[in-house]
């Protein structure tokens, strides 16, 4: 194997889904009320925003399949709100670290597949933009710089769990999908690249599995484990 996908929220930054999505709406509820969002409507519309880029076609960027629902609910003007929302990121955002965990066996790992050669790619759901995503990336302890390919709603088309998603990251970068190995914890999410003839390992500490389905259907384990197998498949 040549190079390794990995997802990012519940993987490499450990979190309970619950409570970060919690902590995200409280704060981003609370930083734009005063510039005239309703909260619970503001909730409503990034939840349909982010159901306009899991369904998108591939015919924009999910950033714009994102900005297309939000002006429909909002109004057309409602994009001049972009950079309050860039505002929160910067700085309410950074808050919500607070309930995401840690582990050093991230950077650690990355750090040394990077030193042996192998390509180390970051598929994150491409759900947020850029300022967001880097900012989980260093509460990783990573830089963004670590990975040759950071994915968010700026430079994709499809979200998980579409396999196009999967599909788009191979062809951006020429990869052959037998050379690749995604990385992640969540079944339904993560586990479909193996559609693609990618290698798949499910990294457990941070498990969703919505359907309840077999995990042994895939090498799974925590990042101990993973870290032996990758050894023996990609370096």
């Amino acid at each position: 194997m040549k190079t390794v996908l990995f997802d990012l929220d519940g993987t490499l930054l450990p979190m309970d889904q619950d409570e970060f999505l919690k902590a995200y709406f409280g704060g981003l509820a609370a930083h734009l009320a005063p510039h005239g969002f309703e909260p619970d409507k503001l909730v409503r519309s990034i939840w349909a925003g982010t159901a306009a880029m899991v369904n998108n076609d591939g015919s924009l960027t999910n950033e714009g399949a994102f900005w297309k629902c939000f002006e429909e609910i909002f109004g057309p003007d409602a994009r001049k709100s972009e950079s309050v929302l860039d505002e929160y990121y910067r700085t309410d955002f950074q808050k919500v670290q607070q309930v995401c965990g840690y582990a050093p066996q991230a950077k650690a790992l990355v750090d040394e597949l990077k030193s042996a050669g192998v390509r180390v790619i970051l598929a994150t759901n491409p759900l947020f933009p850029a300022i967001a995503t880097h900012s989980r990336i260093r509460w990783a302890g990573l830089q963004p710089e670590d990975f040759e390919l950071v994915t968010t709603y700026e430079n994709a088309c499809h979200c998980k769990p579409n396999p196009e998603y999967y599909r788009d990251i191979l062809t951006q970068l020429d990869l052959n999908a037998a050379d690749c190995i995604m990385v992640g914890n969540d079944v339904g999410e993560d586990m479909i690249a193996q559609q693609l003839g990618m290698q798949v390992f499910l990294l457990t500490p941070c498990l969703i599995n919505k359907n309840n389905e077999d995990i042994s259907t895939w090498p799974h384990g925590d990042f101990a484990e993973l870290r032996a197998f990758l050894r023996s498949n990609a370096f």
